[in-house]
């Protein structure tokens, strides 16, 4: 009896990405909810059958502190307008890997972020292979979601001041290079978004053990966690989610460069 509840565990385990088969064969499931993360106009010349639209501003509140989450009686709002439940199995597509990237944050933050997959090459690919389409919207049944909590995903800049000399913790400036030669902090490696992808295009990710590699040519050792940051954290939850996606502890200054850029406290390297 220990063995078949073992086994079903295993079995039911979210995967961090799902193929265009395994999404296909389980459009049709309960607890599975297919989330668009994009544009309205895009999403209404085709979508996957029963996948419901977000913007990612819509999780987002703008204010003095610039682009920040929304707070989680907001954010468990619009997930439950969309249809998810506390059970729920969410499987993200979009049109911007970074705006993906910012509302798994967004889910994370309300403690489902262990309950989402992203589809391997989004809607390009899915498109590519022939699988269905529906142009009609259907309007979600509102589901139960309740707020838990999100352990230490989220980071702010005097954890990362006091992390700077930290011998189990790497810091991943995921910006351009560019942005990075006007200033980062101090002990970060730059790392770009795009090395994420075997196909950019089509949002194609590479294997697991490249990925790893990615982040083993950044300098992250075999017993270190990253802290990633941004501009405004949204190339910052992509990557955090990569690393968590191949087993490597991951955290997010979510305020990123908007944040630290605006305090004389926060060193800045050149």
């Amino acid at each position: 009896m220990l063995y078949a509840l073992a086994l079903l565990a295993a079995s039911t385990v979210v995967q961090p990405v799902v193929s265009g088969d395994w999404l296909q064969a389980h459009l049709n499931d309960a607890n599975v909810r297919v989330i668009y993360v994009g544009d309205g106009g895009d999403y209404k010349k085709g979508h996957i059958p029963g996948a419901h639209l977000i913007d990612h501003m819509d999780t987002v509140t703008m204010g003095a502190n610039g682009h920040r989450l929304a707070a989680n009686d907001a954010l468990v709002r619009v997930f439950a307008k969309l249809g998810v439940s506390d059970d729920s199995h969410v499987v993200l597509y979009g049109d911007s890997p970074m705006a993906t990237g910012w509302v798994n944050s967004a889910l994370a933050a309300i403690g489902h972020g262990d309950q989402v997959s992203w589809l391997d090459g989004g809607i390009a690919l899915w498109k590519s292979e022939n699988r269905p389409l529906e142009i009609a919207t259907t309007a979600a049944v509102p589901g139960t979601l309740t707020a838990k909590p999100a352990s230490d995903l989220f980071v702010d800049a005097a954890w990362v001041r006091e992390h700077l000399q930290s011998p189990t913790t790497k810091i991943l400036d995921v910006r351009t290079q560019g942005e990075w030669n006007s200033g980062h902090v101090p002990g970060a490696t730059l790392i770009l978004w795009q090395d994420l992808f075997a196909d950019v295009k089509t949002q194609k990710f590479k294997s697991p053990d490249e990925i790893k590699a990615l982040f083993a040519k950044a300098g992250v050792g075999p017993n270190q966690g990253v802290v990633t940051y941004c501009a405004i954290g949204m190339r910052a939850s992509l990557m955090a989610w990569a690393a968590k996606s191949v087993g490597v502890p991951a955290k997010i200054y979510l305020g990123s460069w908007q944040d630290w850029s605006k305090d004389d406290k926060n060193p800045v390297a050149r």
